[in-house]
């Protein structure tokens, strides 16, 4: 069996699993600020800004302005996914591009790299001094207990606008669960004609609304301590910074301690840290 699994049949497979998990399977990677690294650690550079100072008379000072520069820093986590095939016909099977054993192992990635990203987020981050940064609690759009609405919405996004965000040049994405979703579609607002920028409504999806790129995912944290309610997210792409230590790596070769069942396996290296305060908020949903 052992000779049946060449080099490019590897890369084939690896192939097709990298395409699917970085364009299909992953929802939020190409949503936020993406880096590749070197190294065990890795640090995302925060560069603040500063006002000019007026120039009253001639020949004054050239004024030496401290820009405020600091940064956040991850530490790389490794994942893994293996799976043991063991007849002929579904080995062979695997260098298809519909090849159910890519796609399986695609999404799982694309589901871990989702989760990195959403539960940095709201996660405590670490600064260059290695302090721990809380989310701050202004950030927070209660939720008062109900659904997501249109006004939690429009709230994030003034939040967001007041901590002056280059909505422009800096995308606007918010993610939302299935049920949070429903609660829009059977929203009066939403469903008259003057939020027609709503894409896709007459299909049951929600693409844009308020200047956001909505994204649909079941990664969400949930709370239950009291009211049962899920913390939706509203920020702009450079808000979230995702290292990849190490892309996916593809592995397929014969188990001698499993009978000589191939097995398939995937594994990749990365971490994932809130960036900026300003370009974060939680938007919470009763469920």
């Amino acid at each position: 069996m052992a000779n049946t699994i060449s080099k490019a049949f590897v890369e084939q497979f690896k192939s097709n699993v990298v395409h699917l998990a970085q364009q299909r399977a992953s929802r939020l990677r190409g949503a936020v600020r993406s880096e590749t690294v070197t190294g065990n650690k890795h640090n995302f550079e925060r560069i603040g800004s500063m006002d000019t100072v007026e120039k009253t008379t001639r020949h004054t000072d050239t004024p030496v302005l401290d820009v405020p520069h600091s940064r956040r820093v991850v530490t790389m986590r490794d994942w893994q996914w293996a799976d043991l095939i063991d007849q002929e016909d579904k080995i062979r099977m695997l260098i298809s591009p519909q090849s159910e054993y890519a796609k399986t192992g695609a999404y799982a990635i694309g589901r871990r790299w989702d989760k990195l990203i959403i539960d940095a987020a709201l996660a405590a981050a670490t600064d260059g001094d290695g302090n721990s940064v809380a989310f701050p609690s202004g950030n927070q759009i209660a939720h008062a207990s109900g659904g997501l609405t249109v006004a939690k919405i429009l709230s994030a996004k003034e939040k967001l606008l007041a901590n002056d965000v280059d909505e422009e040049n800096d995308p606007m994405y918010f993610v939302l669960g299935s049920g949070e979703l429903m609660d829009l579609l059977n929203t009066t607002e939403v469903k008259s004609s003057d939020y027609n920028t709503v894409k896709a409504l007459a299909k049951g999806e929600l693409s844009d609304f308020a200047g956001f790129s909505f994204v649909r995912s079941e990664q969400l944290a949930v709370d239950t301590t009291s009211t049962n309610y899920r913390k939706c997210l509203a920020f702009v792409s450079s808000g979230i910074g995702l290292a990849i230590g190490a892309d996916v790596k593809t592995k397929i070769e014969d188990r001698a301690d499993k009978s000589y069942a191939t097995q398939v396996y995937l594994a990749f290296s990365a971490a994932a840290t809130r960036i900026e305060e300003e370009k974060v908020m939680e938007v919470q949903a009763t469920y």
